[in-house]
């Protein structure tokens, strides 16, 4: 019986301890991207150059400079824990990310990527493109992709800022990719909405960066199983702000 109780009492003891060492609940950063102000108005691609690519289209595209939904939330902004991870392993997923080449035009606009994880690149659109990524970390690549190449994987093996892709074929196509050493990012769609989970309590530098107005960076406090609010505003320079984008 003596026994029994000090198994019990050695179990009792080491539950403790692992419960006393395991960090407290996740904490989540939520928020919304906004425009402040007039938004330019986006001009109108013209794709005349590739009947191809004009004939995907039903409406004529725009460029994705700056994409907008209701009260003027913000798409395309890649929002990201820019200091305060802790420094442990954080596993790329198993599962690839996928670009696409669809309507002459990059699907998704800007994405992010981990270190090591796979970037399928595809291109269902039947004519000749050319994909250019121009990171400056990461090694460069230039791959043209005719129409019956419709699929190529590459992977960038360190953590990289936001670099552009373009395509030499065709000048209005562009996108924009970020290599992450850990998993803490979002991309905003046209709600402007982003959801950042999984952090530990402690502080943290969060940074909205979008292609044409730059970064914004604040620093945030989260408790451990706390969601925390943080939104962002842009607004374009006074000398941009009555010209059309390009």
């Amino acid at each position: 019986m003596k026994s029994q109780k000090s198994y019990r009492f050695v179990v009792a003891m080491a539950v403790m301890a692992v419960w006393c060492a395991t960090p407290g609940f996740a904490a989540s950063i939520t928020g919304t991207v906004a425009f402040e102000g007039t938004p330019p108005t986006m001009k109108t691609l013209d794709m005349n150059a590739d009947p191809i690519c004009a004939a995907k289209h039903t409406e004529p595209a725009k460029a994705e400079t700056l994409v907008l939904g209701p009260g003027n939330t913000m798409g395309n902004v890649f929002v990201q824990i820019k200091s305060g991870v802790p420094k442990k392993d954080y596993p790329a997923p198993e599962g690839e990310v996928t670009l696409t080449q669809e309507g002459c035009m990059y699907k998704p606009h800007v994405f992010g990527v981990r270190v090591g994880q796979p970037i399928k690149i595809l291109n269902p659109d039947g004519t000749l493109h050319n994909i250019h990524a121009l990171p400056k970390v990461n090694t460069e690549f230039n791959m043209a992709m005719p129409k019956f190449k419709t699929e190529m994987t590459k992977v960038f093996e360190k953590e990289e800022a936001v670099f552009p892709f373009k395509c030499d074929v065709h000048p209005w196509m562009n996108a924009y990719c970020a290599v992450l050493s850990h998993p803490f990012f979002a991309v905003t769609g046209p709600d402007g909405k982003f959801k950042i989970e999984g952090l530990d309590a402690g502080e943290y530098e969060i940074e909205a960066w979008h292609e044409r107005l730059g970064p914004q960076t604040v620093k945030v406090t989260v408790a451990a199983d706390e969601t925390k609010t943080q939104d962002f505003k842009f607004a374009a320079p006074a000398a941009a702000a009555a010209a059309p984008a390009k």
